[in-house]
C-alpha cells in the first residue's frame, strides 16, 4: 500500500515582543515590510521567528501597532487607504496591539520613565485582554521587562511561559497602576514580584512597587538569557554592582531548579559582505583580499579620515555608554594608542551615539586628529560600511549579555578585541595564528591596560606578512558564518519549547492510504 506523509498539528507558540526588525514574507504578507526597532532585541526577534517558521512551526507574533514608526501615519484623505491597509495586516499570525499611545511614536522606547510604563501596560493589557484569549496559544514566549506582567497571567490560565532577559534594565510601578490601565492584577497578583514581601493584596496595592523584569523572571516557567556565561555570572554575583539582588535572587532560583539556559543570539542574514547592499564591494572568504579594501576606502571617505588602505582600522559598532560598553577604557589610552603606532598610521572610527561621543570628539579636536579618528552619529547603512571596511572591532565591555557585533565582525573579516565577559567568553577566542584556532584578542581585566595589551596583540597580528594574515581572516570568516547562525539559535529556544511542552514542536507522521 502507497504510504503518505502527513503533518501533526503543532503547539501554537506566541511570542511576544515590543520590537521586531522584520516578519518572514510568507507569514506576514502586508507587514513584512513592518520595521520597529531601538536595539538587538528586534534584530534576535526577528531572527528567531522568521527561522522558527521556515521550520513549520506554528509560530504567531503579538507587537504594538507603530502607526507611526510603519511610515502609516497618514493625512485624513488618506484614512481610508490606510483602513484599507491595515485590514490587510490582519493576517491570522501577525497580532498588533491597538492603541493611540502606539499610533504616533517615532521611536520604540522613550526617554521619560512615566511615558515607557504607559506604554508597556497598554501593550500587555492588549495581549491579556484580548490576544491570548482569542489565539488561546499553548506557549508564550515574552520578551524583557516590557513584557513582564505576562508570564503572572499566563500562570493563572496555565500556559507555559518563557521569559527571555535580553538585558538587566527594568522598571516599577504599583497594582493600582496597573489596574487603572486596564489590566485586572488582582487575578493573578500573587504570581507578581513586589519590591516587599506583601502582607495582602489591598495592603500593597498602591504603596508596595511592582519589579516588571522580576515578575517575569519570577513568574516564567522557564527563563532564559542571551548567552550561557552571563547567566552564570549574574547567578554568582559577578555584576552585583549593576545587577539588584533580587533579580539575581530569582534567576538563581530558576537556575537550580533547571529552569535556566544560555541562549547565544545570531546575527541577522542580511549581515553578510556577500548580499550587503551598504557596501560599494561585495565579498566572501574567497574574494576578500582582493575586495575587502574597497570598501575601507569608501569609509574613510564617508568619515573623514586620511584614504590609507593599509591603515590599520579600529571601528567602535555599539553605543557610548560608560556603565556598560567601556568607552573610558580606549579614551584613557587613545592619544597613547595613536602616537604609539603613529609610522602605522592606525585610524579610529566611531558610528555610535552615547554619552562618550563628545569625549572622543573632544580628544580628537584637542589633538588635531580629525583625520585619524572620525567620530559620527549612528546610521546603519555607515556601520554595516564600517564592518567591512574596519580590521578589528572594538567591544571591551564590562559585562554584555550577549552581544552581536563581536559575532557580525568576524562574518565581514574584522576581528573583535573584548573583554572577556558574558555573551563576549561565549563567541570570542583568542588568536593563536600557530594553532589556527581562535577568532578575537581577548583581555582579562577590565582596565585601561587590559584593553592596550589587547590591542598590541592586534597590531601584532596586522603587522604579520599580508599572505598569513589573510589565511587566518579567510578562516575566521567561514567559521563566523557557520558557527554564528539563525538556525542554531532557532534549535535552542525549539529544544526549551518542546521540553516546556512535553512534546515534539514540529512532527510528522506516516499513515497508510
Amino acid at each position: 500500500m502507497a504510504r503518505k506523509r502527513y503533518k501533526a498539528k503543532n503547539p501554537k507558540i506566541l511570542v511576544v515582543t515590543p520590537e521586531i526588525t522584520y516578519l518572514p514574507q510568507k507569514m506576514a504578507g502586508a507587514a513584512g515590510n513592518l520595521s520597529a526597532k531601538a536595539g538587538g532585541l528586534a534584530d534576535v526577534s526577528a531572527s528567531l521567528v522568521s527561522a522558527l517558521f521556515e521550520m513549520g512551526a506554528d509560530i504567531h507574533v503579538a507587537m504594538p501597532y507603530y502607526r507611526r514608526i510603519f511610515n502609516l501615519d497618514m493625512p485624513d484623505h488618506f484614512e481610508k487607504k490606510r483602513e484599507n491597509y491595515e485590514s490587510r495586516l490582519s493576517r491570522e499570525r501577525i497580532h498588533f496591539a491597538q492603541d493611540r499611545i502606539f499610533f504616533y511614536r517615532d521611536r520604540v522606547y522613550s526617554g521619560y520613565h512615566g511615558e515607557s510604563m504607559k506604554i508597556s501596560l497598554a501593550f500587555q493589557r492588549e495581549v491579556i485582554n484580548n490576544i491570548i484569549p482569542t489565539l488561546q496559544p499553548d506557549l508564550i514566549h515574552c520578551n524583557d521587562w516590557m513584557t513582564g506582567l505576562i508570564p503572572s497571567f499566563a500562570r493563572r490560565m496555565k500556559i507555559p511561559s518563557l521569559f527571555t532577559v535580553h538585558n538587566i534594565h527594568t522598571q516599577k510601578t504599583t497594582v493600582e497602576s496597573i489596574e487603572n490601565a486596564g489590566i485586572d492584577a488582582a487575578s493573578f497578583w500573587k504570581s507578581i514580584y513586589f519590591e516587599r514581601t506583601p502582607f495582602n493584596y489591598e495592603e500593597s496595592r498602591s504603596s508596595n512597587p511592582v519589579d516588571l523584569l522580576t515578575s517575569g523572571i519570577f513568574a516564567a516557567h522557564f527563563i532564559n538569557t542571551v548567552s550561557p556565561t552571563f547567566l552564570k555570572e549574574i547567578v554568582d554575583g559577578v555584576h552585583d554592582a549593576f545587577v539588584p539582588g533580587y533579580i539575581r535572587q530569582e534567576m538563581s532560583n530558576k537556575y537550580y531548579a533547571g529552569c535556566a539556559k544560555g541562549i547565544l543570539n545570531a546575527p541577522d542574514t542580511d549581515n553578510d559582505p556577500e548580499i550587503d547592499d551598504a557596501l560599494v564591494e561585495n565579498f566572501n572568504a574567497d574574494t576578500m583580499a582582493e575586495k575587502k579594501w574597497k570598501n575601507k576606502i569608501a569609509f574613510q571617505k564617508a568619515v573623514g579620515l586620511h584614504i590609507a588602505p593599509d591603515s590599520p582600522l579600529f571601528f567602535w559598532p555599539s553605543r557610548l555608554d560608560p556603565t556598560q560598553k567601556g568607552p573610558q577604557l580606549l579614551s584613557d589610552i587613545l592619544f597613547r594608542v595613536i602616537h604609539e603606532y603613529w609610522p602605522q598610521q592606525v585610524q579610529f572610527a566611531f558610528v555610535a551615539n552615547g554619552e562618550y561621543q563628545s569625549v572622543f570628539k573632544a580628544i580628537a579636536d584637542h589633538h588635531g586628529f580629525q583625520n585619524t579618528v572620525a567620530v559620527m552619529d549612528f546610521n546603519d547603512d555607515l556601520s554595516r560600511l564600517g564592518y567591512a571596511a574596519a580590521d578589528f572591532i572594538l567591544m571591551p565591555s564590562r559585562f554584555e549579555p550577549c552581544g552581536l557585533p563581536q559575532m557580525i565582525g568576524p562574518i565581514y573579516g574584522s576581528l573583535p578585541i573584548v573583554h572577556d565577559t558574558g555573551g563576549l567568553h561565549d563567541t570570542v577566542t583568542h588568536l593563536d595564528c600557530n594553532a589556527n584556532q581562535g577568532n578575537g584578542f581577548v583581555f582579562k581585566f577590565f582596565d585601561p591596560p587590559g584593553l592596550h595589551w589587547a590591542i598590541q596583540q592586534a597590531m601584532n597580528f596586522y603587522q604579520l606578512p599580508k599572505d598569513e594574515r589573510n589565511r587566518q581572516i579567510c578562516r575566521i570568516m567561514r567559521e563566523a558564518k557557520a558557527t554564528f547562525n539563525h538556525a542554531n539559535t532557532a534549535n535552542a529556544y525549539i529544544q526549551i519549547y518542546e521540553q516546556m511542552l512535553e512534546r515534539p514542536l514540529v512532527h510528522w507522521q506516516e499513515e497508510e492510504d
